[in-house]
């Protein structure tokens, strides 16, 4: 094989990698997708995963198995010791095991973009790639909406809700907030169905809407248990890949390489490779090519819960009822960023899944913060590319977001108390939230509970962040390229310069396919 052998190399096959290798296979372009985890065809994928309900596969070992990466934990706040830290693994990445919401960031959050130097990346830029990566049966003929694209919009009707979405929603308009019937409209702001990527109330990820079609393509390799250690260099020229394949050490070379491995192993495979913070590299004996700030910047939505105790008749009447159907998009104080609060239904919660007595009977709340200021860290363990990295969120570390936090509970236990609320809940809703109820008075102990508590919604970017060429924040350039390279990319959540206020897998999938159009 010579080293020209592959125009492109993509390593990832995950929400950004698989648009990107498909719309640059169809380009004619040589591509190589390599992923750390299985290629499976869509045919195969454990059926507990094309539930309408992800708890169902999180809480089956077999599902589990290979398609969710094992070892990877993540301390949320400095109060809170590292827990596990679910990103998918294999062909699909996170796409495969996410709760399959199909939300998009409110068009304010591109004005930002570009306002921190992402020339190219502003809301007439993007829409049109949120547009074509859709096929929306709803909405489909609006114009800022697209039919016929690989990832199906899909709403349940409200007679299907569950118990907690109906409640949330009653509460919600009863407190003043509007009805916003399409979520993913221009400025649209209130109470909403969720729009999810499945069909016929069974997920669809990018491996089945972008690769199960494509894999008949001449132009296009996908390649498995490919697990890349690092880039390849001649001179500052990225060349090529490392890959760890069956314990055997292979190496790809390509005109061009593109990370699309996530916001958790791009960065990971970065510093490997000698990009990133040179006194972090140093300590790990890797030398330096570049000293740029790879794994800084980390951002994710914390989360806070009130927990409902359900009548029987409310609860989950099977593992395949879904687990959310509504959300609520609100702004915090006047002057507050547009939409930078989100509550939440969960017909589902965190406590059911620990309880195997209460998996049909306790139902939440939850509000996260949808703009986040915090930042967080991923840095190294080791220079193996088996062990995980280390990751440190830091949520609630700026004051606005743990300010903003201690409102929404407290605006979240308002809407709990609603009759329509209480028409669902066995039982005080104090005694299932005892230590919340506690400290909810006084600032000082709530911002400690919640520092104890907070979880986040697995919405990990900003680890690469994009940005002008001059700022000290920046790894990748409005063009995806790696500062101080040639030949590199990073096309995935990790190049976001915040977190989006919406859940990340649409926004993931429209940045491979704008920079399958830009990449020449």
């Amino acid at each position: 094989m010579t080293e020209t052998a592959w125009d492109i190399i993509v390593v990832g096959a995950g929400s950004a990698g698989c648009a990107l290798a498909v719309r640059s296979a169809d380009k004619g372009k040589r591509v190589l997708l390599l992923e750390a985890g299985p290629d499976y065809r869509s045919a195969h994928m454990h059926p507990a995963w094309r539930s309408p309900n992800p708890i169902r596969a999180l809480l089956d070992p077999t599902a589990v198995e290979n398609l969710v990466w094992t070892g990877l934990d993540a301390a949320r706040t400095e109060k809170q010791a590292a827990a596990p830290y679910w990103r998918g693994r294999g062909v699909g990445g996170s796409s495969s095991i996410n709760g399959q919401i199909a939300i998009r960031p409110p068009m304010e959050d591109f004005d930002d973009w570009v306002g921190w130097g992402c020339a190219g990346w502003g809301p007439d830029d993007v829409l049109p790639y949120f547009a074509k990566l859709e096929d929306d049966e709803e909405f489909g003929a609006e114009p800022y909406h697209g039919r016929g694209g690989p990832t199906p919009i899909y709403r349940m009707s409200q007679e299907n809700w569950g118990s907690v979405d109906t409640a949330l929603c009653k509460a919600a308009l009863s407190a003043g907030h509007a009805w916003a019937a399409d979520v993913n409209a221009p400025h649209a702001m209130g109470v909403s169905p969720y729009p999810i990527n499945s069909r016929s109330g069974r997920r669809v990820s990018v491996n089945d809407a972008y690769l199960e079609a494509a894999r008949d393509s001449s132009t296009l390799t996908i390649r498995g248990d490919a697990l890349v250690d690092r880039v390849i260099f001649a001179g500052d020229r990225a060349i090529g890949v490392r890959i760890i394949v069956d314990g055997t050490v292979v190496t790809e070379h390509a005109d061009e390489v593109i990370l699309s491995a996530g916001a958790v192993h791009s960065p990971a495979i970065l510093l490997r490779s000698g990009i990133g913070p040179s006194g972090q590299l140093r300590s790990l004996g890797i030398a330096v090519r570049q000293d740029l700030p790879v794994g800084y910047g980390l951002q994710d939505h914390p989360m806070a819960v009130v927990s409902i105790p359900l009548i029987d008749e409310a609860g989950i009447q099977s593992p395949d009822d879904r687990h959310t159907n509504v959300c609520v998009r609100y702004t915090s104080k006047p002057g507050a960023p547009v939409g930078d609060m989100m509550f939440v239904s969960q017909n589902q919660n965190v406590v059911a899944m620990a309880n195997p007595d209460m998996r049909a009977l306790a139902g939440a709340f939850g509000v996260w913060v949808n703009q986040v200021y915090s930042r967080g860290t991923l840095t190294l363990t080791s220079t193996d590319p088996a062990d995980q990295p280390q990751i440190h969120s830091r949520m609630l570390s700026d004051e606005r977001d743990l300010s903003r936090l201690r409102d929404g509970i407290r605006d979240l236990v308002e809407l709990a108390r609603d009759p329509a609320v209480a028409a669902i809940t066995h039982g005080p809703l104090e005694a299932e939230n005892k230590a919340l109820f506690a400290v909810l008075d006084s600032d000082s102990e709530l911002d400690d509970h919640l520092l104890a508590t907070v979880s986040d919604v697995q919405h990990a970017t900003s680890t690469c962040r994009m940005g002008a060429t001059g700022n000290a924040d920046t790894v990748v350039d409005p063009s995806c390229r790696v500062l101080g390279t040639d030949g590199l990319r990073v096309v995935d959540a990790s190049i976001f310069p915040s977190v989006p206020r919406a859940n990340t897998n649409l926004t993931a999938i429209m940045v491979g396919e704008l920079m399958a159009d830009r990449i020449r």
